[in-house]
Parts: C-alpha cells; structure tokens; sequence
C-alpha cells in the first residue's frame, strides 16, 4: 500500500554492489576523459570486460553503460532512450562526477596521473 504512495523518484531501484562499483568505475574514467587529461583515451571493450566481469554478463554491463550515457543526455538536455534511462544510476552518478571533477579541478596533475592510471589497470582507459 505505501508503495502505491511513494512516489516514483523515490521508489527507483538500488543499485546492486557490483552496479554501483562498476558505474563508479566508468564515471571516474569519463572524468579523466572529460577533463582531457593527457595520455588517456577509452577502451571501450575492456569496460565491457571490467562490466561482464562484475555484472555477470556483457549484456548487463552494456546496460550499465547505456543506462550511464542515457543520464548524461537527460542532464544535458539532449534527447534520450527513456527505457534506458535509471533514475539511481543518474543520481549515483553526478554524484561521483562531481567527487572526480572537483579532484580535477584542484589538482589536476595527480589527479588526471591517479584516476588515470586507475582506469587504465580496470581495463576503462588506455594510455597512448
């Protein structure tokens, strides 16, 4: 009864362990992509990788995936897929993008060198 109250927002699914620690991963990795942080470009199947291994399947990890680019679009106003859209996975992950940017912005040296560095040994970012 109570959940036919909540509203919608508010009844959006957790994120799993293996979720939250894998969307974790691949916003930090965008930070050091988005802040342009020399040496660093994306891997694209090893994230796949990282996800399968974490999520069970690279089916699950793409979703994590679309699901992350989906709520990237809705904050930046573009249009989206709204089945892809999650509301958790929107919240979770402003929330580390703006822990990782600010690191960013104030040191970006070590930052860009640990997040970086990081993302390459997860298998998210390659160094070029």
């Amino acid at each position: 009864m109570l959940a036919m109250i909540v509203s919608g927002p508010a009844r959006a699914a957790a994120l799993s362990d293996a979720e939250a620690t894998f969307l974790d991963q691949l916003v930090t990795a965008s930070g050091v992509l988005e802040q342009r942080c020399d040496g660093y470009e994306v891997d694209g199947a090893g994230g796949v990788q990282l996800g399968a291994r974490l999520l069970g399947s690279p089916e699950a990890a793409m979703a994590m995936i679309d699901a992350y680019a989906a709520a990237i679009k809705a904050r930046d106003g573009e249009s989206y897929d709204p089945g892809k859209f999650r509301p958790e996975v929107s919240d979770a992950a402003a929330k580390t993008f703006r822990r990782v940017r600010t690191d960013l912005v104030r040191d970006p040296k070590r930052a860009c060198a640990d997040y970086g560095d990081a993302g390459v040994d997860r298998g998210l970012l390659r160094r070029y």
